[in-house]
């Protein structure tokens, strides 16, 4: 669920370079998975828990809910790991070109991230993966070195072993314990009591963050960190051999298409019908195991579809739309919580649990439109994003250049 930070650590483009821009657009494109998957947890307390959503008493609106788990969930805080993972390689390159110590600079990059993930969780959203992104950069770190190949094979082995724990607690639960574990009783209870929260005054806002803090924490360790972090490897395998900074082959992309979708898609279908029909089973759990092995196919297929877009007819447009924002990500994450905290929390109209699907999925749609734009305009004359700005000022403990000159601005 994370932005990344910028693959140039240079605040603009010196003469006669060209920036990686394809970085920069497929941070675009992944903020809109995120703000979509995000607002489902913050317009209401029943989502993720199992039961059924009381608001959700449509067709349309199960229809809705369903696209967004089928084609979102899972799918882009993947594509987020993967660049930060790319991200790390290059950082390190522009350190050693400069001839400054990388590794207590990225230790300050890691521990300011850290500290703005934490209050994130507090504050705005708990399902905040920057702390977590913040603690799987110290293996990152660690394991930096790696050779390209052994990376990758570490990030095949590390999804295989994840699926395999699922699919052992699934067995598990199957031969020792009861058909359905889901206690609907006590989780709709629950999450009318986070909803009265969510809804209150900012101190039940922020009591009910804190409440859910352990839970949430537990998820985030359990399930995404060990896909975030083989991403991140898979990220830094593919940093490397930098082939985002040369133009793939369109039968590369094709293939990747070819096989991701189908592979992709049916694990989603069944990790879809498993959340609204076998909740608390095992059959959810080995779902789940089967997710954490194709959903990487899925985001890869996205990846391929983008840059293949990217070489059509209206390249230049997509670019042009995507690459502002994806430069200042961490600052459009952030404002995605922000805008929703007060939309669907007692920060300002307490809409949680009264709006329908469709409506959600609009209002999140013209949120991220409205950050295109807003974001397009700030890097007109503008270094970096404001968390960006704030960021890099901790990595390097200097004050960045704020705004861009002329000469600079680019898109």
């Amino acid at each position: 669920m994370q932005p990344t930070l910028r693959a140039d650590n240079s605040p603009a483009t010196p003469p006669g370079r060209t920036r990686l821009t394809d970085l920069d657009v497929l941070r675009g494109f992944a903020l809109l998975g995120i703000v979509v998957v995000n607002a489902t947890y913050f317009a209401s307390a029943f989502h993720g828990t199992g039961v059924a959503d009381p608001a959700i008493t449509t067709a349309a609106d199960r229809a809705v809910s369903t696209l967004i788990t089928l084609l979102f969930e899972t799918k882009f805080y993947l594509l987020f790991s993967f660049l930060f993972g790319y991200s790390f390689t290059l950082q390190r390159l522009s350190a050693e070109r400069r001839g400054t110590r990388f590794t207590a600079a990225f230790l300050r990059r890691l521990a300011a991230l850290f500290a703005i993930g934490a209050a994130h969780a507090v504050l705005l959203f708990t399902g905040d993966i920057l702390t977590t992104y913040a603690l799987l950069g110290l293996v990152l770190l660690a394991a930096g070195r790696l050779r390209a190949r052994t990376a990758a094979t570490a990030a095949c082995i590390l999804l295989i072993l994840t699926a395999g724990v699922y699919a052992a607690l699934g067995a598990l639960q199957a031969a020792h314990g009861p058909a359905n574990t889901l206690n609907a009783q006590a989780i709709t209870v629950q999450a009318h009591h986070s909803a009265a929260l969510l809804a209150g005054h900012p101190a039940q806002v922020i009591t009910s963050h804190l409440q859910e803090l352990p839970d949430t924490a537990a998820l985030l360790l359990l399930f995404q960190a060990p896909c975030a972090l083989a991403m991140f490897l898979f990220g830094l395998a593919a940093g490397q051999h930098g082939l985002l900074a040369r133009p793939a082959r369109t039968t590369v992309l094709r293939r990747i298409q070819l096989i991701g979708f189908p592979v992709g898609l049916a694990g989603a279908a069944l990790y879809t019908h498993a959340t609204d029909h076998w909740s608390g089973t095992p059959g959810e759990v080995y779902a789940l195991a089967v997710d954490v092995l194709t959903a990487p196919a899925l985001t890869a297929a996205y990846v391929a579809t983008v840059l293949r877009l990217l070489k059509g007819r209206h390249g230049h447009r997509i670019t042009s739309a995507l690459v502002p924002a994806g430069r200042m990500a961490l600052s459009n994450y952030l404002t995605q919580s922000a805008v929703l905290a007060v939309v669907f929390t007692g920060y300002g109209f307490a809409a949680v649990g009264r709006l329908s699907p469709a409506t959600v999925l609009a209002l999140t749609l013209t949120l991220y439109a409205l950050q295109l734009c807003v974001s397009a305009r700030w890097m007109r004359t503008h270094a970096y994003g404001p968390l960006e700005w704030v960021l890099r000022a901790a990595t390097h403990l200097t004050l960045p250049r704020w705004r861009t000159p002329p000469l600079d601005r680019t898109v």
